[in-house]
């Protein structure tokens, strides 16, 4: 069980980075795109445009990393806790992101319509040359879709490297065991009731647990003391005859008697 459930959150976080790379690949092209296109027709660049980009650009880069020390770093306390940080600093960014692009949320048609090459009709080449400001939009839009989906993303994969650590911890701390048949992993809950159950208390007979110790109290008194116990609260003496002392003082002599049913 344990080993299919650590298999199964790897395999859930790398689609989850999968989705988280393609859409800051996705943001860093169309941005890309502006800046060339800025760049080369020598108009103004705007802030945001700059910043958009290095955003998209890191994010690429820490996804690719992700994808590849998931497959050996996997719940590993420190590189999931550097994870998780990073994770919530591109929330914040990539809303950062989704409000640069509000202007996507538009219709994207009239005669005022908002890009990051000026604002004009949506029919209207820039500066006489494609793209339009329709189109310019639309790539806008694009943008600002992606960046919500990123956001949603970025928390889940946030929430998955915690889980990641808590069944690392988990594997470390029972390994393998006669409850998973000496493989990895746990022992399976015996339904929802276990969740409830005390930890410590076992509820059936463990097979494989050793006999208890004989207490002091159940020991049988050695035959070498004085009286064998037979019951509690009585005693044979085993030295001493009906009439007979059972230790005689030394030089008193001790007068033989003959046991009853037998004959010399």
């Amino acid at each position: 069980m344990g080993a299919k459930a650590g298999f199964a959150l790897k395999l859930l976080q790398w689609f989850v980075r999968g989705i988280q790379f393609c859409c800051c690949a996705l943001v860093l092209a169309l941005f890309s795109y502006f800046l060339a296109v800025l760049s080369h027709r020598n108009l103004a660049i705007p802030t945001y445009t700059r910043a958009v980009e290095g955003i998209s650009g890191i994010g690429v880069l820490y996804t690719i990393i992700g994808l590849l020390l998931l497959c050996c770093l996997a719940g590993h306390p420190f590189t999931s806790f550097i994870a998780i940080v990073l994770d919530i600093c591109f929330v914040g960014s990539f809303i950062y992101v989704a409000i640069a692009n509000k202007d996507g949320a538009s219709s994207c048609t009239g005669t005022s319509v908002n890009t990051p090459f000026g604002t004009g009709n949506a029919n209207d080449l820039i500066n006489d040359s494609h793209p339009t400001y329709k189109q310019a939009c639309q790539m806008q839009t694009a943008c600002f879709a992606v960046s919500i989906v990123a956001v949603i993303f970025f928390i889940i994969s946030a929430l998955i490297e915690f889980v990641l650590v808590r069944h690392r911890r988990k594997e470390q701390r029972f390994g393998p065991s006669p409850a998973n048949n000496y493989t990895s992993g746990y022992a399976r809950r015996r339904g929802i009731f276990g969740l409830f159950r005390r930890r410590g208390t076992a509820t059936t007979d463990n097979p494989n647990m050793l006999p208890e110790h004989t207490h002091p109290d159940q020991l049988r008194q050695s035959y070498n003391t004085e009286a064998t116990a037979v019951e509690n609260g009585a005693g044979y003496n085993k030295f001493q005859h009906d009439g007979q002392v059972a230790y005689p003082e030394t030089g008193t002599a001790v007068p033989h008697t003959e046991p009853a049913g037998y004959r010399y």
